[in-house]
């Protein structure tokens, strides 16, 4: 079945030189275009990619201490009847895990340092079902905050800073005090340091502190866990997961899930993201206007072409649509090979970087300053199908412009001196 003329004369100009002669090449001019848009493209999948990589670490490190799904007392008292709340959240089938805690702020001090922190007072086997950390510290460090042995386990920036070492004791000072005729006293606690923890990120490895579920319990003058931990099967259901629970378990609790309590952070990387895809989408615009300049002097050069067709008997609109056929084939080439240029180094973007360093005898992400040392990426089908879309209809629209210009051209004007 042969394909209409317009097709398969504007994909001949597509591949031909000034000259008219088909030689197998896609023309130097048409080529410009499309290494532009092509370029453009890679460069949006590529930052994107790297940037939904690094996301992704943190998260994954921010949730290794997180659980996914809070529950806790309106007032900040104890859960009433937590085990009633953790039997109904476990009905859902997104629930996998479930671990009561007693959280609070304190001050952590040794000698003149004193440092604030969340206290978190755990229960070492229950926790293991909710956070990565302490599944993995279960058997060596937590199993040591024994209720009544006032315990305590510290992040090791935390650790750090204080200038404290395993088995030295530390002071905390709990919120609130003891009303005395001399004032009010606050009230204080020693424990010993039996070890610190790395969850890889800096906030909670600088600002958290684990204790005995029971140990917590009685220092806060609470009667029992103030809040229960879930984990969920999938962490990015958190959200729906949450709103189920809130209206099952009614008002008198609070449900936050883990994008809620996180909400500034997720929220700036989404911004971030936008405004470099606004950013790098205006490369993709210049290349695929170029496409303006690549059509205006086709048609020039053509005008004798488009002179002959139109005493052939060729349409206007039929004219317009060789040309405009020429500019969406660049502008469709040069997008798909953008997209598998990208692909092809966000998804070896592993390789190719310490490559670089090696031969350039740089690191881009020193170990000593940054979380992670490599450079993650990690494409998502939802940032690639708009960048696809964005530069073909940036490109068609590219088009209108000359293929109008070439579809006004007068037969009678355009032979006159040939």
């Amino acid at each position: 079945m042969d394909l209409p003329y317009e097709l398969q004369i504007g994909w001949r100009y597509t591949r031909s030189g000034r000259s008219g002669r088909r030689n197998g090449f896609i023309s130097f001019i048409s080529g410009v275009s499309m290494l532009g848009i092509a370029l453009g493209v890679a460069a949006l999948i590529i930052v994107l990619s790297v940037m939904n990589g690094f996301q992704k670490e943190v998260r994954d490190r921010m949730l290794s201490v997180v659980a996914h799904v809070e529950i806790y007392a309106r007032n900040g008292a104890a859960l009433p009847d937590w085990q009633a709340t953790v039997a109904q959240a476990r009905r859902n089938p997104q629930v996998v895990g479930a671990a009561p805690f007693v959280g609070a702020q304190a001050l952590i001090g040794r000698g003149d340092e004193m440092r604030g922190a969340i206290v978190r007072g755990i229960s070492p086997n229950d926790e293991a079902t909710v956070t990565d950390v302490a599944a993995r510290l279960k058997d060596s460090l937590l199993v040591q905050l024994v209720p009544g042995a006032w315990n305590i386990a510290l992040g090791t920036e935390l650790a750090r800073a204080l200038g404290v070492k395993v088995g030295e004791k530390v002071t905390l000072v709990a919120p609130g005090g003891q009303i005395t005729p001399g004032g009010i006293v606050p009230r204080l606690k020693q424990f010993t340091l039996v070890g610190t923890f790395d969850t890889g990120h800096y906030e909670y490895d600088s600002g958290l502190a684990l204790i005995a579920l029971d140990d917590a319990a009685r220092l806060f003058r609470v009667d029992g866990p103030t809040g229960v931990q879930l984990r969920l099967k999938d962490l990015h259901q958190a959200r729906d997961v949450a709103l189920q629970l809130a209206t099952e378990l009614g008002p008198q609790v609070v449900v936050a899930d883990w994008t809620r309590t996180k909400r500034e952070y997720f929220s700036a990387v989404q911004l971030e993201k936008r405004m470099m895809f606004i950013i790098l989408t205006l490369i993709v615009a210049v290349a695929a206007f170029n496409l303006v300049s690549t059509l205006v002097m086709t048609v020039t050069d053509k005008r004798a072409d488009i002179a002959i067709l139109r005493t052939l008997g060729a349409s206007p609109r039929s004219v317009m649509g060789i040309f405009m056929v020429q500019g969406a084939a660049s502008g469709v080439i040069g997008t798909f090979g953008g997209v598998a240029l990208g692909l092809l180094i966000a998804l070896n973007i592993d390789v190719i970087v310490p490559a670089i360093e090696r031969l350039l005898h740089v690191s881009f992400l020193p170990g000593s300053i940054y979380l992670i040392s490599r450079m993650p990426s990690d494409p998502q089908r939802g940032d690639i199908v708009p960048i696809v879309a964005v530069s073909l209809l940036l490109a068609f629209v590219a088009t209108l412009y000359p293929s109008w210009r070439a579809s006004r051209v007068q037969p009678a004007e355009a032979l006159r001196y040939e």
